[in-house]
């Protein structure tokens, strides 16, 4: 197969069925228990369990995309995978201010952040959409971590006590 017609969900896919694996292989030296009494490996083994699934339907998906471009008797332009260096930074800058901000401001500062800091590395997103994609994530957060599962993380906080 030429290296150009590689596709990204087929890479994606296969990179999710090897962590799924990993992560399947490293949950089973925890005892995994039953739906009634779940073991400490119960919920890690499902999770695995299903990236690893997940990825092979990317995987599937991939590949049968790739092979109909291959058939095809015009084939779309073939780009060359590139890194989207922005939406690579702005993803790890938005990872650090929540651990940041988290830790000094609360979690709306955090949750705020990272959503809007990550949302502005896709080039779809502009100030206003990331802004309003922020403050809905927030409520969210707020109504699922704070308030259903009381989470001691306070919302707002000034400092690092």
């Amino acid at each position: 197969m030429n290296r150009k017609l590689l596709h990204k969900d087929l890479i994606g896919g296969t990179l999710l069925i090897i962590v799924g694996i990993a992560v399947l292989t490293h949950s089973v030296a925890y005892h995994i228990g039953t739906l009634v009494q779940m073991g400490p490996g119960f919920f890690p083994f499902f999770l695995g369990l299903i990236l690893a699934l997940v990825g092979c339907g990317i995987a599937v998906q991939g590949y049968l995309s790739v092979h109909a471009e291959a058939v095809s008797e015009k084939p779309a332009a073939n780009k060359a995978l590139r890194p989207e260096w922005k939406a690579w930074i702005l993803i790890g800058l938005g990872m650090v201010a929540f651990v940041v901000l988290t830790k000094y401001l609360g979690l709306v500062a955090g949750t705020f952040a990272v959503v809007f800091i990550s949302a502005l590395g896709d080039r779809g997103n502009n100030l206003k959409s990331a802004g309003l994609l922020a403050l809905a994530m927030v409520t969210i957060a707020v109504v699922v971590f704070w308030w259903a599962l009381q989470i001691q993380l306070p919302l707002f906080k000034w400092g690092a006590v």
